[in-house]
């Protein structure tokens, strides 16, 4: 089915695994909006992307700014149909460390952009949904939350990543089945070792060590692979509460 006049929603869509995924999407046919912190990288994607693709600057925490992406992604001719959630951060620090305990206000930051933001722009993204009219199998949208295999095993250091990761894998089911009866469906993806902004700064020796622990391919994967996987869950409309590990049989070790 053509995706003309349906629009899509990537927060943290300005770089990394959201850019790969709001290209992909642009490819597919749908009219997307970026929203992400970084209101320069995010307008310079939407110029590449065309169809009338827009960008936003904002924190997922805050309820305005999502909502207005939202009403301008639901403004499209056939309304929201897909919400991705891409944005996230990361810390590295233990529950008590050489310093003491575990900085309190740190670990509500992670779990604030992290899970409370997923949460916030999925709700707000749903409910637009709620208003479109029903497609196939009586579909009104999609919405794809990213956890990380840290949420089944995290590392030394990971308690506040880890958390926000392992309940967004819990929020897939009970959000999928809140939204059922609304032909809304949710998934989650919990993606490996990425090639992204935040590894690329790394040195080249302990990108290499990262990619040898990865069983087959051993290598870092490609944000465009989660991209595609973001559209192949769009296109599979059985997909629905479950978290799929994109990782390349990856298992964490504690360092």
């Amino acid at each position: 089915m053509s995706n003309t006049g349906k629009s899509a929603l990537v927060s943290g869509g300005a770089s990394g695994l959201g850019a790969a995924t709001a290209r992909r999407l642009a490819q597919a046919g749908f009219r997307v909006v970026i929203f992400d912190r970084n209101a320069e990288a995010g307008t310079a994607l939407a110029a590449k992307l065309g169809n009338g693709a827009r960008a936003f600057a904002g924190d997922v925490t805050d309820p305005v700014a999502v909502q207005a992406a939202v009403d301008e992604a639901a403004s499209s001719p056939l309304g929201l149909r897909v919400v991705v959630n891409c944005a996230g951060i990361g810390i590295s620090e233990k529950t008590v460390g050489k310093t003491g305990a575990h900085d309190l206000d740190s670990f509500v930051r992670v779990i604030n952009v992290n899970l409370i933001g997923t949460f916030n722009v999925m709700r707000l993204g749903a409910a637009a949904m709620n208003s479109n009219e029903p497609l196939e199998d009586g579909e009104r949208g999609v919405v794809v939350n990213t956890a990380s295999v840290a949420a089944y095993e995290p590392q030394i250091g990971q308690v506040a990543y880890g958390a926000s990761k392992g309940a967004i894998v819990t929020m897939t089911l009970a959000a999928a089945r809140d939204l059922a009866s609304r032909g809304i469906r949710v998934m989650t993806i919990a993606p490996g070792t990425f090639d992204t902004p935040l590894l690329g700064a790394l040195p080249e020796d302990v990108r290499q060590s990262i990619a040898a622990t990865v069983p087959y391919p051993s290598r870092m994967g490609d944000p465009a692979e989660y991209g595609e996987l973001v559209a192949f869950i769009v296109a599979n409309r059985l997909l629905n509460g479950e978290t799929i590990r994109l990782d390349g049989a990856l298992r964490m070790t504690a360092r």
